[in-house]
C-alpha cells in the first residue's frame, strides 16, 4: 500500500509502522521510530536495491559557480586568442545571462599543471588539491538546463527548476534510512549566506517531513530551538515530551497521519540530540594536527571548520552532509575575488579527501565538489570602475567541470572533454540527471526505482532522464 492511497489513513498504530517499511521508504522511518517498536522489528541498517559502493555523501556546493577555465579546464587556444571577437557561429543558439552585444574571448590568466601519477590537470590556484589528484575524478562534459542561480540550483539538487520537489538528501534518506538514532541523516553546514533557492537546497518536498535536511550552526544554538527554554533543565523537557507523546499517539492511532509520526520521531531525536550535537560540534577535541590540516579554528564559522564537521558527521554515520559554501559568482573582480575563494577552500577540501582516507572511510564514502552551472569563455564587464581592468565571467550551463572522489569512483581519472574554446562538451558529456542518477547508483539505489507516488504519478530524482556514468566506477 502506498501512503498516498486512502486506505492508509484507516491503518491503526501498529499496522502503520509495519506497513509503512517499504512505502515510507522504511529503513529510515523505522530507524527513527525505533525507540517505539520492539527490537526485533527495529531495521536500523540500510535497505539498498543492491549492494551500494558508498555509504555516505559529502556534497560541497560552492554557490554562484566557479570558473571551470580559471581551476581545472585549461585551454591554450582561448588564452592565444584572448580579447579577440567570439566568432557568430560559436553563439548560434547560446544563452547568456548578462552578457551582450559584441562579445569577446577571455582566456585564463593562471598557469596549470599536471599532477600525480595520472597527470590531472589543475590550475595554480589549487596546489593541496593538486597535491590528492590521484584520489579525484573530474567531470569536465558537465552540462544542465537552467541558466540562472536558483533554478539551476534547484535543478541540481531537486532534478527540477522550479521549487516543491524533494532534495538529492531527502530521496538518499528516504531510500537508506539512517545509522545513527541520535543524529539526523540528512545534515546541512553553511559558509556564508544560502544560495538563491535558499531551503529549497535541502526540502523535503512532497516527501514525508521525516526526509526534511537539517541546518546545523556554528554558534548559538546549533540546531535551531534545540536548547531547553530558560529555567526548565532535562528532566522537566523529559516529562512534557511524553506528555505530548502520549496526545500524538492516541490522535495517530485515529487519524494514522504519517506526520503525526513524524512529529514523535523529531521531538524524541531533538531531545537525544541535545547530548549528542554539543559533543560533535565541538572540534576543539580534535588534535592540533588535525585542526592545522583542515586550517580549522574551533569557535568559529568557516568553510574550514565544515570540512571537518563532515568527516565527524559521516563518522557518526549521518547519511547526507551538504556544505555550501557562498561568493563565488565573479562577473566581475575574477582574479582578486576567484584567488580569495580558492584560498578558503583549497587546503580543507584536500584535508578532507586525506582525512578519511587515512581512517578508512573515503572508500565508503562519496565526496561530490560542484556548482549549478559553470562560467563563460567571454570577458564580462569589470568590477564596478568602469573600466575593462578587472573582468569576470557571465554564467555558462554548456560545459562546465565537476569533481568527485572516493565511494565507488575511479580516483586519478579525467572524463570527458570540451572543445578548443570551451563551449560545449566534446567527449563523455555528462548531464545534471546523469550525475545524480550516479550518485544514487554508488549508494545501492536504482534512480529509476527509487520514487514516490504524489498527485497521481510516481516522481523520482531524475525525472524521466539520466544515465550511470559508468566509466567513472571503479
Amino acid at each position: 500500500m502506498h501512503p498516498a492511497s486512502p486506505d492508509f489513513l484507516h491503518l491503526n498504530r501498529r499496522e502503520f509502522f509495519t506497513r509503512s517499511s517499504g512505502a515510507l521508504g522504511g529503513a529510515a522511518l523505522a530507524s527513527l521510530l525505533a525507540q517505539d517498536l520492539p527490537a526485533a522489528e527495529s531495521p536500523l541498517i540500510a535497505r539498498p536495491h543492491f549492494a551500494p559502493k558508498a555509504k555516505n555523501v559529502i556534497f560541497l556546493h560552492m554557490i554562484g559557480a566557479p570558473s571551470q577555465l580559471d581551476l581545472f579546464d585549461d585551454k591554450p587556444m582561448l588564452r592565444k586568442h584572448d580579447g579577440q571577437k567570439c566568432p557568430d557561429e560559436l553563439l548560434k543558439g547560446k544563452r547568456f545571462a548578462f552578457i551582450g552585444g559584441e562579445m569577446t574571448l577571455a582566456g585564463s590568466n593562471y598557469k596549470f599543471g599536471q599532477h600525480g601519477q595520472s597527470g590531472a590537470v589543475m590550475s595554480e590556484l589549487l596546489p593541496n588539491l593538486a597535491s590528492v589528484a590521484d584520489d579525484i575524478c573530474l567531470l569536465k562534459g558537465m552540462h544542465t538546463n537552467e541558466i540562472n542561480h536558483a533554478p539551476a540550483q534547484m535543478f541540481l539538487h531537486t532534478g527540477f527548476g522550479q521549487g516543491g520537489r524533494p532534495s538529492m538528501g531527502s530521496w538518499v534518506t528516504y531510500g537508506l534510512g539512517t545509522d545513527n538514532r541520535d543524529l539526523p541523516s540528512y545534515v546541512v553546514l553553511l559558509s556564508g549566506p544560502p544560495g538563491g533557492a535558499g531551503t529549497s537546497l535541502w526540502s523535503t518536498g512532497f516527501l514525508p517531513s521525516v526526509y526534511q535536511g537539517v541546518q546545523f550552526r556554528s554558534s548559538g544554538d546549533h540546531v535551531l530551538f534545540l536548547s531547553n527554554p530558560e529555567g526548565h533543565n532535562r528532566s522537566d523537557r523529559r516529562q512534557v515530551l511524553d506528555a505530548v507523546k502520549t496526545l500524538n499517539e492516541q490522535n495517530l492511532g485515529i487519524v494514522g497521519d504519517p506526520e503525526i509520526s513524524t512529529r514523535i520521531s523529531q521531538y524524541e531525536m531533538a531531545f537525544r540530540m541535545q547530548a549528542s550535537v554539543p559533543e560533535l560540534m565541538d572540534i576543539s577535541k580534535e588534535s592540533a594536527v588535525t585542526l592545522q590540516m583542515y586550517g580549522a579554528q574551533p569557535g568559529k564559522a568557516s568553510f574550514a571548520n565544515n570540512c571537518l564537521l563532515a568527516r565527524r558527521l559521516v563518522e557518526r554515520g549521518v547519511r547526507m552532509v551538504q556544505l555550501f559554501d557562498s561568493d563565488w559568482d565573479h562577473h566581475g573582480g575574477l582574479d582578486k575575488r576567484l584567488r580569495a575563494k580558492t584560498k578558503d577552500v583549497d587546503q580543507p577540501m584536500a584535508a578532507l579527501i586525506r582525512d578519511l582516507k587515512s581512517r578508512g572511510l573515503l572508500d565508503e564514502t562519496l565526496i561530490i565538489w560542484g556548482s549549478e552551472f559553470g562560467r563563460t569563455p567571454l570577458r564580462q564587464g569589470a568590477d564596478g570602475d568602469g573600466t575593462k581592468t578587472s573582468p569576470g565571467r557571465d554564467h555558462h550551463k554548456d560545459a562546465y567541470t565537476m569533481w568527485m572522489a572516493g565511494g565507488g569512483v575511479k580516483g586519478g581519472l579525467t572524463y570527458g572533454k570540451t572543445d578548443e574554446l570551451g563551449f560545449n562538451p566534446a567527449e563523455g558529456a555528462v548531464h545534471t540527471h546523469d550525475l545524480n542518477a550516479t550518485v544514487l547508483h554508488l549508494l545501492g539505489l536504482d534512480h529509476e526505482r527509487l520514487t514516490f507516488r504524489y498527485q497521481g504519478r510516481d516522481y523520482r530524482l531524475t525525472d524521466v532522464h539520466g544515465e550511470i556514468v559508468t566509466p567513472i566506477l571503479a
